[in-house]
């Protein structure tokens, strides 16, 4: 029997020796749901298995030694699950080593049959030695044990390592060089673990009755557990820096993931920012462009087609005065006069509409003053005008697109309001310039109308805002009226785009 204080020492050597490995299976364990910067899920969970397993193999050594110390009986099943955990846990080193070193064409479910084999052949022997010695249970259970550690521990052991400098390679070959020395580390370590496990208990066949623990403790003085325990630390210690190493590339991809699509939203902002203006700038354009090509068309109606009437008015009074004494050519000139004033009064409507002269000569206000004018002979709509402010004229076209908001808004109440009545507001303060269009007629759900076809006439006010920089608001409630508010920063006319 063992002295009390070394039998003392040897828990407290079970104990680091298990929590060791168990912390290296838990540390494995974690990376299974993690990007495989170290490995495969499937690669880890067998590495991650023997590290648990066996670090409750050596727990479970613990307690079988304390009831020998206190000379307390053990049932024999703790001795087969000891074992068994023994067993199972090299045998998971096994297929960890043969999953890593496969080739790549290789089924990965043969893996788990390598580990498997191992176990049945390791359980065939234990068997087959036990037939002859059924009766000594201690000589079965320490044969068992020995041949645990030669078919399973040994050759686990080494192709652990071999498996780890197999890995520690790649990651030398990617430029990972302190992920490859934690590798490297924990493959020699896996590799004198491997050699540690040929001192077994002395029983009575070759080489376990020479090479053995008791041998070891002559020898060197001290228990083989506790060299196992050592290597067993060595291992869990540079395995789980490798889980840090690893850990900090995910948080440098992760930051380098997140600082990427700062980037991208970045670009994509500058992008839209940037479309955004070509699109204003193209619609400011196309605005001028149109009411250029209006401005044209008014000039040539105008100064062709209006002196081609004026001519044709004149003619006409000639002949009439020439008094011919025909009363059905008399007749005829009479109708032809009147229809020359209905074309003339309605061509001067049309050039007005294109593009009303007092717009460009005298400003905006003359040109609202003249529209309303117009919307109340023509359009029966009582139309009250109110300006503050204005004294300089705004930007040339500030004013167009106030005046066609206006255009549009009055005759869309005289035709759709049923209302006779109006208002039209034009404020320039210092900075900006506010048009506001009201009425108090039947109103409209403007979230409806604006999805419907009428709804363009409204889009194609917002669009002209847009493109001087301005806010549009159209408010309107059935039955309480509409209210239109157009304001725009104030431009220097000198800075007036062509």
């Amino acid at each position: 029997m063992l002295v009390p204080g070394f039998q003392i020492d040897m828990i407290l050597v079970y104990f680091f020796y298990g929590l060791a490995f168990f912390s290296m299976g838990l540390a494995i364990m974690l990376e299974f749901g993690r990007s495989p910067l170290l490995a495969e899920a499937r690669v880890l969970r067998p590495l991650a298995a023997f590290g648990i397993l066996h670090g409750v193999h050596e727990w479970l050594e613990i307690f079988i030694l304390q009831n020998n110390w206190l000379e307390i009986p053990i049932q024999p099943y703790w001795f087969w699950i000891r074992l068994g955990l023994l067993a199972v846990s090299f045998a998971s080193l096994v297929a960890y080593g043969v999953q890593v070193l496969r080739p790549p064409k290789r089924l990965a479910a043969t893996d788990a049959w390598v580990g498997a084999g191992l176990l049945t052949l390791y359980a065939a022997l234990v068997i087959f030695t036990g037939a002859t010695i059924w009766g000594d249970f201690a000589l079965w259970i320490g044969r068992a044990d020995v041949l645990a550690r030669y078919m399973l521990a040994v050759p686990g052991g080494f192709l652990a390592a071999v498996a780890l400098f197999y890995q520690g390679r790649q990651a030398k070959a990617s430029q990972r060089d302190a992920l490859s020395g934690s590798l490297y580390w924990a493959a020699i370590g896996f590799v004198f673990y491997a050699l540690t496990q040929i001192f077994v208990s002395d029983i009575d066949f070759f080489p376990a009755s020479v090479i053995n623990v008791t041998w070891f403790i002559s020898f060197l003085g001290i228990p083989i557990q506790v060299v196992r325990a050592v290597l067993a630390a060595m291992i869990t210690a540079s395995l789980m820096r490798a889980t840090q190493i690893v850990e900090k590339e995910r948080q440098h991809q992760l930051a380098q993931a997140q600082r990427d699509r700062l980037d991208a939203m970045e670009r994509a902002q500058d992008e839209l920012v940037k479309r955004e203006a070509l699109q204003k700038q193209l619609l400011r354009h196309t605005v001028i462009a149109q009411e250029e090509e209006r401005s044209r068309i008014s000039r040539e109606l105008h100064d062709e087609l209006a002196q081609t009437l004026t001519g044709f008015s004149l003619d006409l009074a000639t002949l009439k005065n020439r008094r011919i004494g025909d009363e059905v050519v008399d007749s005829a000139i009479s109708r032809l006069q009147e229809l020359s004033r209905q074309m003339a009064k309605g061509l001067y409507r049309l050039v007005h509409d294109l593009r009303p002269a007092q717009l460009d000569d005298l400003g905006l206000v003359p040109a609202l003053e003249h529209l309303v004018d117009d919307v109340r002979d023509r359009l029966a709509l009582e139309v009250r005008l109110d300006v503050n402010g204005y004294e300089d004229r705004l930007d040339p076209l500030v004013e167009t697109v106030f005046f066609r908001i206006s255009q549009e808004a009055l005759t869309n109440i005289a035709r759709h309001a049923k209302t006779n009545q109006a208002f039209v507001s034009l404020e320039c303060r210092s900075k900006e310039a506010l048009l506001i269009i009201q009425d108090k007629g039947i109103g409209f759900d403007s979230t409806v109308v604006e999805q419907l076809q009428d709804g363009l006439g409204i889009a194609g006010m917002r669009e002209r805002v847009r493109s001087v920089d301005g806010q549009f608001i159209l408010e309107s409630t059935p039955d309480e009226g509409t209210k239109i508010e157009v304001l725009v920063p104030c431009m220097d006319p000198t800075d007036m785009e062509s």
